[in-house]
């Protein structure tokens, strides 16, 4: 499958505007921001609106990379798990670190109104379980966020109810969502940046980094020009970590695969899902999907851990669908396409600094779209001297990946047999 942005549903819907200059020449910046994903663009646009000359440098597009590639799922919570939060630092700040992700919906919201970015905002959210143990994981997810996070918008649903949400046999129980949701992640990614230059930032796309010197000045390099700037923030997602032998030994980059149906009509598309929720079950490799605007629906369910790109992805994930859905088997794909996601080896995000005026964000590991957004605000008030929220997440420990730069894929390609094969267990 290429990952080219041609093939994606999203890149042929998103409306872009012509492409923004590259970099030529010098220039100075109070901040360079490197990728123009939402973890740059929100960096941006926050640091612009604090008045901070503001230059951030794109290697493709904006949104090119697993920004304008995702499920578009706008989920509270971050990938990793609550717990393993609560167990590295306590409580107290595992509440804090929710309620991030609480104040990132909100962001998220009212970005997208103050902006008038329409990428089709819609509201409500379903986890699905496909087996009795995945049922009781469901009924702790609830308990810990009512009890432990006062996050009151679920509701447990068994199978019969479940079944009237989701036209499928295939669910034994669900977990709604009422305050989660789902969005064309490339139109909202082109908006933030957008929002970004409104507020006075420079994007600088087809603008590869090729070199970074560190110092009480940073010097960012292209093939045609440099920032030199007071501080950097690297917010791509696995294009930059070359540039970091310390970030890219905590990162590797999982291939992750969507299709999008033809356009299924409306009443056909909304006796799929009621309400319009955006839906995931709870194995380890996932399935999620959604409808669109135009009524398809966008079904991902397939990962590649090799970093390769497999035979038949589009195939192997429409009979994934099929598996969901039997009912669409008269149905045709009109776009497949792939993308990256960087994950860590707890998949917790990586929060950091490289030296006192270089900060990183990293690997949302699947779970980026309210992350990206908050992570944004989080960095800006650090660089603007507010670093509270900030080192609270940069306390994440985080483990390189076994094997070295040449053997650790190979190893995670192995460890991830037992979580397959734990997928098909009772």
């Amino acid at each position: 499958m290429s990952l080219k942005p041609a093939d994606s549903w999203y890149e042929a819907t998103a409306r872009r505007d012509a492409p923004l200059p590259a970099l030529e020449g010098d220039v100075e910046a109070d901040v360079c921001v490197v990728g123009a994903g939402l973890s740059g663009c929100s960096t941006a646009m926050h640091l612009a609106e604090r008045g901070f000359r503001v230059v951030v440098l794109e290697a493709e597009r904006i949104g090119y990379g697993a920004s304008g590639r995702s499920g578009g799922q706008i989920i509270p919570g971050w990938a990793g798990g609550m717990d393993k939060i609560a167990a590295q630092l306590g409580k107290a700040d595992a509440k804090r670190i929710w309620d991030y992700s609480i104040e990132g919906i909100e962001l998220t919201r009212d970005l997208i109104a103050r902006n008038q970015i329409d990428c089709e905002l819609a509201w409500g959210h379903m986890h699905v379980a496909l087996k009795p143990r995945q049922r009781l994981e469901l009924l702790d997810m609830q308990r810990e966020q009512v009890e432990d996070f006062g996050y009151d918008k679920l509701r447990f649903m068994e199978r019969e109810e479940t079944e009237s949400w989701i036209a499928s046999k295939r669910y034994v129980a669900g977990l709604h969502d009422s305050g989660a949701g789902h969005l064309h992640p490339l139109r909202y990614t082109i908006g933030v940046g957008k929002a970004a230059i409104a507020a006075g930032a420079s994007i600088f796309e087809k603008s590869a980094v090729t070199d970074i010197r560190y110092g009480r000045t940073v010097t960012v390099k292209t093939a045609k020009g440099s920032v030199r700037a007071k501080f950097v923030a690297l917010c791509a997602n696995v294009g930059h970590v070359e540039l970091s032998d310390r970030l890219a030994s905590k990162l590797i980059g999982v291939a992750s695969y969507i299709v999008a149906t033809k356009p299924l009509g409306e009443a056909r598309a909304r006796a799929l899902l009621r309400d319009n929720i955006a839906v995931a079950d709870l194995n380890w490799i996932i399935d999620y999907y959604r409808l669109s605007g135009d009524h398809r629906l966008l079904f991902g369910g397939r990962v590649s851990y090799s970093g390769l790109d497999p035979l038949g992805t589009e195939r192997a994930t429409r009979q994934r669908m099929l598996n969901v859905f039997p009912q669409l088997a008269d149905t045709e794909i009109d776009y497949a396409w792939g993308g990256m996601i960087d994950i860590t080896m707890s998949r917790l995000p990586n929060f950091g600094r490289l030296e006192p005026n270089a900060y990183f964000l990293q690997g949302y590991s699947g779970h980026g779209m309210v992350a990206t957004t908050i992570a944004g605000r989080i960095l800006a008030e650090a660089i603007a001297g507010q670093a509270e929220r900030f080192d609270v997440m940069a306390r994440l420990k985080h483990h390189d990946f076994p094997g070295g730069r040449h053997f650790r894929r190979p190893t995670l390609v192995m460890a991830m047999t037992w979580f397959r094969l734990r997928d098909l267990m009772p």
